[in-house]
């Protein structure tokens, strides 16, 4: 785990990788709780028989959107930001999902910090997230993430 005692020595870090998350499973029982929590029931995620028999990748997959909502858990676990009181997710500017994530898989994160911009009592720092799957050749999720941080 990386650690920053303050934003200055964040802001000496811009336009370079900092922190590398633990890997994280994605175990069909995630799925499925995904599945449920947003309605999105398609076969491809939740039908393993069928994944099986049809898909190209040969068993279920998680959604994309599942492996884009790992980010803050994800963030927390790869670095610790010690001065921080609260911090926000903001928003993200590009999302892309350049492969998939197959049931079994595991996957972390590796953090660049973009862009630290000042604002009223903080700070928005602007990530460069790439989420890789472990033995996968490209990324699984690569995205640009907006944190508020007071």
């Amino acid at each position: 785990m990386r650690s920053f005692a303050n934003l200055a020595a964040m802001k000496a870090e811009i336009g370079n990788e900092v922190a590398v998350s633990d890997w994280v499973e994605i175990t069909q029982a995630r799925i499925d709780l995904f599945a449920d929590a947003t309605g999105d029931h398609q076969w491809i995620h939740t039908d393993a028989e069928r994944a099986a028999r049809e898909s190209p990748y040969g068993a279920t997959v998680a959604h994309g959107f599942l492996t884009l909502a790992l980010l803050p858990a994800l963030l927390v676990n790869a670095l610790h930001m010690v001065d921080m009181k609260m911090g926000l997710n903001y928003g993200l500017n590009k999302v892309r999902f350049p492969a998939p994530v197959p049931v079994g898989s595991r996957v972390r994160a590796r953090l660049t910090i973009a862009a630290i911009d000042d604002i009223a009592d903080g700070a928005q720092i602007l990530w460069g997230v790439v989420i890789e799957r472990e033995g996968g050749g490209k990324p699984v999720c690569v995205a640009e993430f907006v944190m508020r941080r007071y």
